[in-house]
């Protein structure tokens, strides 16, 4: 009994040396093998004497402070862990918030907020670079299958603003052409009006070419600025009858309306109800019909938007007057002019020709309401994308008007009936016939745009829409 006992405590105490003195160091095959007999030799006493309080106490102490010291270890290996996710969590929702701010700062395109974004955006990114190292050395990253994980999840965090720089990059080629362009442009138009100005011996800078280019109102400023109206013309008609066409209207019918509207008491006054206009043509005739309301009242100062009679009293000062208008408006985006001016007179001009070109109904018709409508007879300017290209439509030919009435001797201007023989000095198709001459027998069936005579005795050309002879 004495000797067991003694064994017993023997053994108690190799075990609890060994475990002090190597507490995570793998045991050799060895010891493992002399604790698994020892082990079976301690159950096999502990069977025989159950009644051993003392030594059974003892040994649960010693595993009790092991268990303790791991569970410590545990505890402060997660909350290590969970502060490391705070900040992970912490830095990808700040990366979030400078993300959103990169996207704002495209449209409106702001260099400045773009830069700011960017620089956060990029701390953000390596704020979770240091973290993820972090991670790696704590052990929680030692697999080589773990760090590539962290390597392609921080690729696919970055492999958007990579994509997002490339397009801005492209963006950014594209406007430096756009800008190229418009400077060679610039050059050309200033060396084709300077062409012949420049005296021989003097030498003036290419900014002090351009002041003289537009120095004084000329004929050839005036048919360029004549070509723009057309152009300006055309692009609203088209939007126009794209309206018609989605709202269903129809268009016969409306080109009727419009060729009655025009139709003279002359001769050759067409009585029948049926259209003189082919289906295709229609474009013309709705042209026929924004030009004759927006150059009624051409030939007065102010389209007769009052009894201004400047250009009479003091006609040299208005002329004076006139252009510096034209020069400052020249490069002015319309619609930013009327949201500081909106009841200047350009501003006035526009309302009036507006409502004189869209009536309710057809507003109503295209549109579904009178909003657009509304906002005009109150003296504001719509920001839709149809008043905005009426606008570009209204400065040409309010700029065409400023050059009239700066021009000494002005523009005359001339309009042709219907019915009137045509006269190719005078006129000019807008429907193009085959081999590019207009056959005999052909007569105006209505005016589409005015024509000017000029005070160098050169012509712009009305444009007509003719049919064959009845």
């Amino acid at each position: 009994m004495t000797r067991k006992v003694s064994n017993l405590s023997d053994l108690i105490q190799r075990v609890t040396a060994s475990c002090l003195l190597n507490p995570l160091v793998p045991r050799s095959k060895e010891v493992e093998e002399d604790s698994t007999s020892e082990s079976e030799e301690n159950r096999d006493e502990e069977q025989h004497y159950n009644d051993d309080d003392d030594d059974d106490e003892e040994e649960v102490e010693s595993d009790d402070f092991n268990g303790e010291k791991m569970t410590g270890l545990k505890v402060l290996k997660v909350k290590q862990m969970e502060v490391l996710m705070e900040e992970v969590f912490e830095t990808v929702s700040s990366m979030k918030r400078a993300y959103v701010k990169l996207q704002e700062a495209h449209s409106p395109w702001d260099p400045e907020k773009m830069r700011v974004a960017d620089v956060a955006v990029v701390s953000d990114l390596r704020k979770l670079a240091v973290l993820r190292e972090r991670f790696r050395r704590s052990g929680g990253g030692k697999k080589s299958g773990r760090r590539r994980c962290g390597v392609a999840s921080v690729r696919e965090v970055v492999a958007p603003y990579e994509a997002v720089v490339e397009e801005l990059k492209k963006e950014v080629k594209v406007k430096d052409l756009e800008v190229q362009n418009l400077k060679e442009k610039l050059e050309g138009v200033v060396a084709l009006n300077n062409s012949g100005e420049k005296k021989p011996g003097r030498s003036q800078s290419k900014r002090k070419l351009g002041i003289q280019a537009i120095a004084i109102p000329t004929p050839e400023l005036f048919e360029t600025t004549m070509v723009q109206v057309r152009e300006a013309s055309k692009s609203f008609t088209s939007m126009l009858l794209s309206l018609m066409h989605n709202a269903h209207w129809d268009i016969t019918a409306a080109v009727r309306s419009i060729e009655a509207a025009t139709a003279s008491t002359d001769k050759y006054h067409n009585t029948s109800t049926s259209s003189i206009v082919s289906s295709h043509h229609a474009k013309h005739a709705l042209d026929s019909y924004i030009s004759r309301k927006i150059f009624q009242g051409f030939d007065h100062e102010t389209f007769y938007m009052d009894g201004s009679l400047s250009s009479l009293l003091n006609p040299d000062q208005f002329r004076r007057d006139c252009f510096t208008q034209y020069k400052d408006m020249k490069s002015m985006d319309p619609a930013e002019l009327l949201g500081i001016l909106p009841t200047c007179h350009f501003g006035k001009f526009c309302s009036k020709k507006y409502l004189a070109i869209v009536h309710p109904k057809m507003e109503e018709s295209l549109f579904g309401n009178l909003e657009q409508h509304s906002q005009v007879k109150a003296g504001n300017h719509p920001r839709s994308e149809f008043y905005n290209e009426f606008l570009g439509l209204a400065k040409t030919v309010w700029l065409l008007h400023l050059l009239a009435f700066s021009s000494n001797p002005p523009p005359s201007q001339f309009e042709v009936s219907r019915g009137a023989e045509f006269h190719p000095q005078y006129m000019d198709s807008v429907v193009k016939f085959s081999g590019g001459r207009v056959p005999a027998g052909q007569v105006v069936g209505f005016p589409v745009s005015p024509g000017f005579k000029l005070g160098n005795g050169s012509v712009i050309k009305a444009r007509v829409y003719l049919i064959a002879r009845t």
